[in-house]
């Protein structure tokens, strides 16, 4: 029966901030959590008694997830499928960016090409996602579309409501590093240890011969 981009706004701090949404390519991790439910090994058994919601998981074209959701939405309204299909998500999550010395506060998607849906599946509801321009297919195995476990919602929901941002640096302990504000303007040192929870970096930099700690904010330095 089933087959199967951004806006910029100054944000109000001392230094220098953008606030984007941005697409990425889906880290590791990522990756293979989303190749797990492809393949069925996450999601597992998950009966949904008939006429009862659930959440799919859609794919589509990388990049084009916010045009997916507008046309659903569009379809959704148009052909009368309120009562089948309530709700569509993009999976994102705040991260804090750290560049040449500037901080970006970025919405990023955490699963790149993929949409969640919430509806009653039946063969109207399946017709309507499965034919809006961008979708490429229900995620799930063999011919029928998989629901998400509701522990797998909680946790994707966990996720995105998460208050502390991640925040994210172009450096990793081990790499040369150049200092570019403060009282060690100029130097280069190597990065020793790096706090994401403080913000701050222990970086090893050679006064008189000696190798000498000295930590800073992620703001006063940049990769060399």
């Amino acid at each position: 029966m089933f087959d199967l981009e951004p806006d910029e706004v100054e944000d109000n701090q001392p230094v220098e901030e953008e606030r984007r949404e941005e697409e990425s390519p889906a880290p590791e991790p990522i990756k293979q959590e989303m190749d797990e439910i492809e393949s069925g090994s996450l999601m597992g058994e998950h009966e949904v008694p008939e006429g009862q919601a659930a959440w799919y998981v859609v794919h589509c074209y990388s990049g084009y997830e916010n045009k997916v959701r507008h046309n659903l939405e569009q379809r959704i309204e148009t052909m009368g499928m309120k009562d089948k299909i309530f709700d569509v998500v993009i999976p994102t999550q705040e991260e804090i960016e750290v560049r040449d010395g500037k901080r970006r506060t970025v919405e990023r998607h955490i699963f790149p090409g993929y949409v969640l849906v919430n509806l009653i599946l039946s063969e109207e509801s399946w017709y309507v996602v499965r034919n809006t321009p961008g979708v490429t297919g229900f995620v799930g195995m063999g011919t029928s579309p998989t629901p998400l476990r509701p522990e797998e919602v909680s946790q994707i929901i966990k996720r995105m409501e998460a208050e502390a941002p991640r925040v994210k640096v172009s450096f990793k302990v081990g790499e040369r590093i150049r200092i570019i504000d403060g009282p060690f303007n100029d130097f280069r040192g190597t990065v020793a240890e790096i706090d994401m929870e403080r913000t701050k970096v222990r970086v090893m930099v050679s006064f008189f011969g000696r190798e000498t700690p000295v930590e800073l904010d992620f703001l006063q330095v940049e990769k060399a």
